[in-house]
């Protein structure tokens, strides 16, 4: 494809000349005697690069760069001139040129002419598909993008919509899986900084000895193997918004250095004296119970006030069941448009048993399921029998509550005694395996290894 270069200069000679440089090299060329002329052109038609002279009656080159930058930000210009001044020069990039050539243009100076247009040209595209992606990606984070339409999750999208163009920091809880890197995403993405990196950290995958460096830098010699320089990831974030994903993983002697970021915007590479100041939003989230965690002396109370300036909690799915038949066609979609899939729904029996079924993983459980279905059904309609033995199986009946007597009972104690129970069944049900009988219960595996710690509950030991 040919690129569109439009000449302006009031001298035809010149215009010609250079009309036949880029010619030469495969460029289509328009041509224009002055500005006026030149913007009736770029109101009509698309061009790639506009050079201009700076020297022409009327609206003079400079002017021209201008208006040009003012309506078409991603539009190169070079100017050209007879009379090159260091003043001149700089004069031109202020305006918003690429770059500036002197005239006029001997035969030893044609390839460089032919290699700065050709730069200038790729540099104007870079800029357009960057400012195209960009806007992509802003739309593909609009809060609509969320899937779901159930009063819980509107709760939570609405306090989105409310706090995203603040600079104030957020905290994200809720059960893992249930999207919260996801809401993250969106709260940047509809904010003043945008148009700035949205750095993501998850502090519970990196090893504790190397997440202060990465996420403050290091210097040259700060530790072995610290062969150079490396910025972390609060440097990277400067102007933008890091997000902590998994807070709560994150050691007390790191929190103390995160303490006094969100204080004072300053911190030190590892290694180094110099005090860093950084221009940055922090969004924290955890599945964690961080007030638990703070009984516990494991998580600092004032690290907590200082996160929860804007608390968000997002729900789980199956405290918002009415949307699992949205997200599932919504990833049968996706499944279709990426990879091919010819799944084109699920059986109301199906659909049924899955929304009876207590999803521990949420969302992302659902989606792993989804994506798993599509290979292994392959074509047609997602049935009963298709669904994995855990969620297929009956759901289970529980006990209708005991009759209360006359004399009353001790509330705490009956409660206890039939949680207990439930936990020991699902125990031995699995084995003992806490993970899948966290699942069997719905329970995230922490709150369910808290429960067991609580109640004393052991192999081997007699149900109460």
């Amino acid at each position: 494809m040919k690129n569109h270069v439009l000449v302006v200069d009031d001298e035809e000679l010149y215009r010609r000349a250079i009309e036949r440089i880029l010619r030469r090299v495969g460029h289509d060329v328009l041509m224009a005697p002055d500005a006026a002329e030149a913007l009736r052109i770029l109101a009509a038609r698309p061009v790639d690069l506009v050079l201009c002279d700076i020297h022409m009656p009327g609206i003079n080159g400079l002017e021209l760069v201008r208006q040009i930058h003012d309506f078409a930000p991603d539009l190169p210009c070079i100017v050209m001139t007879g009379y090159n001044t260091p003043e001149s020069s700089i004069e031109a990039l202020q305006a918003g040129a690429f770059w500036y050539l002197e005239k006029p243009f001997e035969q030893d100076r044609l390839d460089v002419v032919r290699q700065l247009v050709s730069q200038a040209i790729e540099h104007g595209h870079l800029k357009s598909e960057n400012r195209l992606l960009h806007r992509q990606l802003r739309s593909r984070h609009k809060f609509d993008s969320i899937i779901g339409k159930s009063a819980s999750l509107g709760r939570t999208l609405s306090i989105v919509e409310k706090i995203a163009d603040t600079e104030s920091t957020v905290l994200i809880t809720g059960e893992s899986g249930t999207g919260k890197e996801l809401v993250a995403r969106a709260l940047h993405y509809n904010s003043r900084r945008a148009d700035r990196m949205l750095v993501t950290v998850n502090c519970g995958a990196i090893p504790e000895e190397l997440l202060e460096s990465e996420l403050f830098g290091h210097v040259k010699g700060a530790f072995t193997n610290a062969v150079s320089h490396r910025d972390g990831r609060f440097t990277l974030a400067h102007g933008g918004t890091i997000f902590l994903d998994e807070i709560g993983d994150m050691s007390p002697n790191l929190q103390v250095k995160l303490l006094r970021v969100l204080q004072e915007r300053t911190f030190e590479p590892v290694g180094s004296s110099k005090t860093m100041k950084v221009d940055v939003r922090v969004i924290a989230a955890t599945h964690q119970d961080l007030p638990g965690l703070i009984e516990q002396g494991r998580f600092r109370e004032d690290l907590y006030y200082r996160l929860n300036v804007l608390p968000v909690e997002v729900p789980a799915l199956r405290d918002r069941i009415e949307d699992l038949p949205l997200l599932i066609h919504h990833f049968l979609d996706v499944a279709r448009q990426e990879r091919g899939s010819r799944i084109h729904g699920v059986s109301d029996e199906a659909m049924e048993r899955l929304m009876e079924y207590h999803w521990p993983g949420n969302v992302r459980e659902l989606e792993n399921l989804t994506e798993r279905l599509t290979v292994l059904v392959g074509v047609g309609e997602i049935e009963l029998d298709d669904l994995p033995d855990h969620i297929r199986a009956e759901p289970a009946v529980l006990p209708d509550a005991p009759r209360i007597p006359s004399t009353g009972i001790d509330f705490n104690e009956v409660v206890g005694r039939f949680e207990t129970d439930l936990i020991r069944q699902a125990l031995e049900h699995t084995h003992w395996n806490k993970n899948r009988a966290a699942g069997l219960l719905g329970l995230n595996r922490t709150t369910l290894l808290e429960k067991i710690k609580k109640r004393g509950i052991k192999p081997g030991d007699a149900p109460s």
